[in-house]
């Protein structure tokens, strides 16, 4: 493992991505500031991750110093509409129950705000869900309160263990932080 130039923060309350980003090696300091997660009705939904990434990472710009600030954002498409986080369980349920039986994509955007530059990325993942019955979904809802993730589900909890047939493209994008190409950008600022 490489140390980096600067201090990493990671802009994001997430424990997910906290986990992934510790499991990957790196120290870092969490800092979080609250930011509007819009975007223009009409932006393609294939750029939306990046731009809400983008978007949490100006919130730094202003007293960035020298620290590497790295934000991210996932959002769930299915038939071309991105599925945000749920409002209620009856979103909830309505959002698996529309996944269930169906592939869908994932697409988490990746910014690093460094002294000297913005880089920034998505990564997309394929996800295809297996048939998942009524009492799997509420049992899911019941237990696993998924009210903070876009849609309803976290591929780490049981309905991803018990739903997701198969993938294409990185599980950890899934999970909200595409470790292995998050590493290769952190690479520029090794000492």
């Amino acid at each position: 493992m490489f140390s980096l130039r600067y201090p990493l923060v990671l802009a994001s309350g997430s424990p997910r991505r906290k986990q992934l980003l510790t499991d990957t090696g790196f120290s870092f300091t969490i800092e979080t500031r609250p930011t509007d997660e819009f975007f223009p009705a009409d932006m393609p939904v294939e750029d939306v991750a990046e731009y809400l990434a983008r978007q949490k990472a100006d919130q730094f710009r202003a007293d960035l110093g020298d620290r590497l600030v790295l934000c991210a954002d996932t959002v769930v498409i299915l038939d071309n509409q991105i599925l945000n986080k749920p409002a209620d369980a009856d979103d909830a349920y309505r959002m698996l129950r529309s996944l269930a039986g169906r592939s869908h994509r994932v697409r988490t955007g990746v910014c690093l705000l460094a002294p000297d530059a913005m880089l920034s990325f998505t990564d997309e993942t394929t996800v295809w869900f297996a048939d998942l019955t009524d009492a799997e979904i509420d049992y899911y809802i019941r237990v696993c309160r998924p009210f903070d993730k876009a849609g309803s589900y976290g591929a780490q909890d049981f309905v991803g263990l018990v739903g997701i047939s198969r993938l294409e493209g990185s599980f950890y994008t899934v999970m909200g932080l595409p470790t292995h190409r998050v590493y290769q950008v952190l690479k520029r600022y090794a000492l």
